[in-house]
Order: C-alpha cells, then sequence, then structure tokens
C-alpha cells in the first residue's frame, strides 16, 4: 500500500518545479494530520521548501548558479487563493510580467481578490492582494485571465505581430482553443486578438 509521502510526491513531481501547494491541494491522499506530518518530513529532506506558512513550493532550481530560485509569486497567489477560498486576478501589469511582455522586473505582483486585503513580503519582492467584488471575472481558465488582462494593459495599438508570437508560444494550440471560447464575454478587440491567436480569423 502506499504511502501518504509517496503519494504526495507523486502528486508533487507530477507539476513542473515551481509549483506552490499547501495541504489542501492533496485532499483525498491521507488524513489532514497525515498530511501535514508528510510535508513537514519533506521539508526536512530538503525536496520541499516551505515559503509562507502552512504554504510550499517545489522549488525551481538556477542551472547557472545551482542553486535554489525565489518562489513564483504567481503561483504563490494562486496556492494562497486555492487554500483560501479566494477568486483572484492579476494587476494589468503583472499579467504583463507573468507571461513575459515585459522587460522590467517587478518588485510587487499585485492581485485584486474578493478575499481581505493582504500583503506578503517574500524576499525582496511584495505579493499584494487588493480587495474588489471581481464581479467581471468569470473565467474557468486562468490562463483566459492573465491573456486578458495583458491585453489590456497593452492596448490595441501595441499588440503587434510580435506579441501575437510571443502569446502563441505560450500555450498548446489546445489550451489557446479553450482560452478562445471561455473569452467570448472579453471586450470585443480583446476577443479578436485571441482568435487571430489561436489561429482563427475574426469575424
Amino acid at each position: 500500500m502506499q504511502s501518504v509521502d509517496s503519494k504526495l510526491i507523486s502528486k508533487i513531481y507530477g507539476h513542473q518545479r515551481g509549483w506552490v501547494f499547501s495541504k489542501n491541494d492533496f485532499s483525498g491522499l491521507g488524513s489532514d494530520a497525515a498530511i501535514r506530518k508528510a510535508l513537514s518530513r519533506l521539508e526536512a529532506k530538503g525536496t520541499i521548501r516551505r515559503v509562507l506558512r502552512g504554504v510550499y513550493d517545489y522549488p525551481r532550481m538556477s542551472t547557472l548558479l545551482d542553486t535554489q530560485m525565489g518562489p513564483d509569486l504567481d503561483a504563490l497567489a494562486n496556492a494562497l487563493a486555492r487554500k483560501s477560498g479566494w477568486r483572484i486576478q492579476p494587476s494589468q501589469n503583472t499579467a504583463l510580467n507573468v507571461l513575459g511582455l515585459s522587460t522590467q522586473v517587478p518588485a510587487q505582483s499585485v492581485y485584486l481578490s474578493d478575499g481581505p486585503g493582504k500583503t506578503y513580503e517574500i524576499g525582496n519582492r511584495q505579493l499584494i492582494f487588493k480587495k474588489r467584488s471581481l464581479k467581471e471575472s468569470g473565467f474557468k481558465h486562468r490562463e483566459s485571465e492573465l491573456v486578458v488582462q495583458a491585453l489590456k494593459a497593452l492596448g490595441r495599438e501595441r499588440i503587434d505581430a510580435k506579441v501575437r508570437q510571443k502569446l502563441s508560444e505560450k500555450w498548446t494550440p489546445d489550451l489557446w482553443q479553450k482560452i478562445l471560447r471561455d473569452t467570448k464575454t472579453a471586450p470585443a478587440w480583446v476577443s479578436d486578438v485571441i482568435r487571430t491567436i489561436a489561429k482563427e480569423e475574426p469575424s
């Protein structure tokens, strides 16, 4: 019979390095106490890293420096949202950085949230949640939220072939089709850009 530790490791390794998680992400793999103890053992072994109280990551590694990199703030924001049952939406500038459309290294990653406003200090960076109603946020996929916010940040005039190519390379054609179906309620010009990226002609 597979141990709780083995079940957790299997799920952790199933994600890419940089995945951030809490015990809630392992629901059904063991009792609450067993999962908590397993996470503690995996942290002690150095398999995972504690980022915040009750939140861990599978650390990304710098091949150049052969050392652990800081946690992925977008993954951390989403892990905190799952853990607390919040809905979140990246700010436009944060979406640009997550998708690699901005060359600036941000000191802050800002998310709108229907949870409480909070600021987390992560090394020399800040992860900020700003309380909002988020009535307009209804996308099924986080990728949809990211691309819509990023396109809004750029504005229609700044979206050229280079931007569309960079975005198209972010995800598979199948995922772009899901994003296309998911963003029908986005502004018309945003939908047209997404349709073009998804290799469909605007109607």
